[in-house]
């Protein structure tokens, strides 16, 4: 009787995953991190190498791939056998591929996370008195170090201060603020950045292209951004997203992938948000919860836009990954919102956005809090509360919110001078912008709707643009507000303010040359005039 005996199956090599197919290797290919590649490179150029090294930044940054190419970097011996340190190991080289395989026996790595009491640090301690075996030099690579015990921490601190000179120490972590100080005072700290989006997206498409598989931009944009700074992280959701696709990464799949609202939707929704159409807005966030976008991230995408519009507003910098069509409706949104509304916007949606991940339904908690965004719209701001209440005008709710791109004021008589204008601006509830004039505006000329102001005070073009949109608003017509140095032939150009100040001097000074008040003050040596009420009849009889 022949035993049936399968045939056996083709050794195949195991399937790799991006983030440790694509560990960097060599200093050239951790990205992100030049200054701290720098300051290696001139370290062992120079022969000043440290003794014991602190990583530290969030998950994904490259903090133990670092330090793997430090042990390589200082026990690499070139090709040849005969090199010394470098910031550029050859990789070929016995020590460089046992380091890069994990078995070079005088390169030790330990995971404090597991291995976090005394006795651990108490093996380390006992064998660092030992030359290293085959390498140049002894060292030890402790991943998420702040998960020592005290009694490991205080047993480490002697050896850590003065070890022999074979022996290196790399820490990595992502709590630096949980090292004890007497640790951190005895190591040289390297805080690993995030990586940018910007770089992470060029990174991928790198990758992209030495996996042979074709990539959208777009979706290696919003891989880049879900990454979080994290290339790790970033690999990973890559890799995902190449085994949900075809052969082609798109967009779409990424945001099925990862749960993300469509970028159109959400604009469609912000709009309606402006709007104040509470059915559309409901409307909105069904479809997308239909589409199996979680509540959090619909909030979330509507807090992007919204920090979108504001650095917009502000003169930000354009993000890369947004395409035209964004671009153009944030710099809409961006000129027709004021910075008051869109801070309460802000603040509405993130409180909204932390309700709704705490929620028992959170669908519903999302719902609440847009329609609270939509009918908070509709209360006036501090300073025009302020101004109605000042005014005993009553306080009523709008039975429909008003677009906060509301049309410009109907064309009114300009303000013929400066305190007309400051006027104005306590009427709208500008009280800073009227303080600031009051209190600085030097103005040179006045022709409305120009007013040009004395350089040389601290109102600045920030300034200038706030007013110029304000008067736009209250008047109906474009407002130029210019600065220029006064005319050296003229006395001083004088704000309100010190207009002010100068006439209660002369004021003050008409008060202290009346007889009665000579007399009062030299029959009481060291009086004060503090305070006094000026009148045609008070000036009359005190002369009499």
């Amino acid at each position: 009787m022949r035993a049936y005996i399968p045939a056996m199956a083709e050794s195949q090599t195991p399937y790799r995953v991006l983030a440790r197919k694509y560990r960097p290797q060599r200093f050239s290919e951790l990205i992100g991190q030049a200054a701290m590649v720098t300051t290696l490179g001139n370290a062992i150029k120079r022969d000043r190498l440290a003794h014991a090294f602190l990583l530290t930044g969030v998950r994904g940054v490259g903090k133990t791939s670092t330090a793997r190419l430090i042990a390589k970097a200082l026990n690499c011996i070139g090709v040849d056998g005969q090199g010394g340190p470098t910031i550029d190991p050859c990789g070929q080289c016995e020590p460089c591929r046992a380091i890069a395989e994990g078995r070079h026996i005088d390169v030790v790595e330990m995971d404090a996370a597991s291995h976090t009491g005394v006795d651990d640090v108490r093996e380390i301690i006992e064998a660092v008195r030992y030359s290293a075996v085959s390498a140049r030099y002894k060292v030890y690579i402790v991943d998420e170090v702040h998960m020592l015990s005290k009694n490991a921490f205080n047993a480490l601190l002697k050896t850590l201060e003065e070890p022999p000179p074979h022996v290196k120490f790399l820490f990595a972590t992502t709590e630096v603020n949980k090292v004890p100080v007497t640790v951190l005072s005895r190591c040289q700290r390297f805080d690993l950045r995030r990586i940018s989006a910007e770089t992470l997206a060029d990174h991928f498409a790198h990758v992209i292209a030495a996996e042979q598989v074709e990539a959208e931009p777009e979706a290696l944009a919003l891989i880049a951004r879900a990454a979080e700074g994290s290339a790790r992280d970033g690999l990973s959701i890559l890799d995902q997203a190449i085994a949900h696709g075809t052969g082609l990464v798109t967009a779409d799949q990424v945001r099925d992938m990862l749960g993300l609202s469509d970028r159109g939707a959400i604009r469609t929704l912000f709009g309606d948000l402006l709007a104040g159409d509470s059915r559309a807005v409901l409307a909105g966030v069904r479809r997308q919860h239909d589409l199996g976008v979680e509540p959090a991230a619909l909030l979330h995408g509507l807090l992007e836009v919204t920090h979108g519009v504001t650095r917009a507003k502000v003169g930000g910098n354009d993000d890369p990954a947004l395409s035209i069509e964004e671009r153009d409706a944030l710099a809409d949104w961006a000129s027709r919102l004021g910075f008051a509304t869109l801070h309460r916007l802000w603040q509405l949606l993130l409180k909204g956005h932390g309700e709704v991940q705490s929620a028992a339904l959170p669908l519903e908690a999302a719902e609440m809090a847009l329609l609270r965004v939509v009918h908070a719209s509709t209360m006036p701001d501090p300073g025009e509360l302020a101004r109605r209440i000042a005014g005993g005008e009553a306080i009523m709710p709008a039975a429909t919110m008003p677009a906060p791109a509301a049309a410009p004021a109907p064309v009114q008589r300009l303000p013929q001078d400066v305190a007309a204008v400051e006027a104005l601006l306590e009427r709208a509830g500008s009280a800073l912008l009227a303080q600031q004039l009051h209190d600085y505006g030097r103005v040179l000329a006045f022709q409305a709707p120009r007013i040009t102001l004395a350089t040389g005070t601290r109102l600045d073009t920030a300034f200038a643009r706030d007013l110029s949109e304000r008067l736009k608003r209250e008047t109906g017509q474009p407002w130029e507000i210019a600065f220029d140095d006064p005319p050296a032939d003229t006395g001083p150009t004088l704000s309100l303010r010190e207009r002010q100040l100068a006439a209660e001097a002369d004021e003050e000074a008409r008060v202290r040359a009346l007889p009665v008040v000579v007399a009062a003050l030299k029959a009481f040596p060291g009086a004060e005039l503090t305070g006094y009420t000026l009148t045609d009849e008070a000036i009359r009889s005190a002369r009499a």
